[in-house]
């Protein structure tokens, strides 16, 4: 086995680098893709016929690089990306929507971003069509509002 991986360095590091990359695809932590750029400079340094010490070298030295500089900037940029980013229904909370449906306790329907949604409110007069209003929160696919003003257009 040693006697294949000293002859075919550049196909040993390429099954590496593949590894890795599928390991990283499992963690998505950035471990393991700068395993994989030391792994693909290693190849290309086998496939520069150098010795497998040095091929050796190469891959740890590149990986230890990415590991101590890009992994920490990448982070910061995904972090940066992510930090306050709601998504799906938790961005709909505190927006503004159309009453378009008389909104009681019971039964009701508002326009939120283009889309209808079935609607309560704990007011006992309920809220009539053509107001604006804010979701308070959403439960399920009904949104719980409260009245904001009247719409001036």
């Amino acid at each position: 086995m040693m006697h294949w991986i000293m002859e075919n360095g550049w196909a040993f590091w390429l099954i590496v680098m593949l590894v890795m990359l599928g390991i990283e695809m499992l963690s998505l932590d950035l471990w393991f893709a700068m395993l994989a750029g030391g792994a693909l400079a290693a190849t290309l340094t086998s496939l520069a016929d150098a010795e497998f010490w040095l091929q050796l070298i190469v891959f740890s030295v590149v990986s230890l690089i990415l590991m101590t500089t890009l992994r920490p900037f990448a982070m910061r940029m995904l972090r940066k990306r992510t930090t306050d980013a709601r998504s799906n229904v938790s961005r709909l909370i505190n927006s503004e929507a159309l009453v378009l449906e008389r909104v009681t306790k019971q039964t009701g329907l508002i326009r939120v971003e283009g889309d209808e949604w079935s609607a309560r409110t704990n007011l006992a007069q309920g809220i009539a069509p053509g107001e604006y209003v804010t979701i308070d929160s959403i439960q399920g696919a009904t949104a719980y509002i409260s009245p904001v003003r009247t719409h001036e257009s």
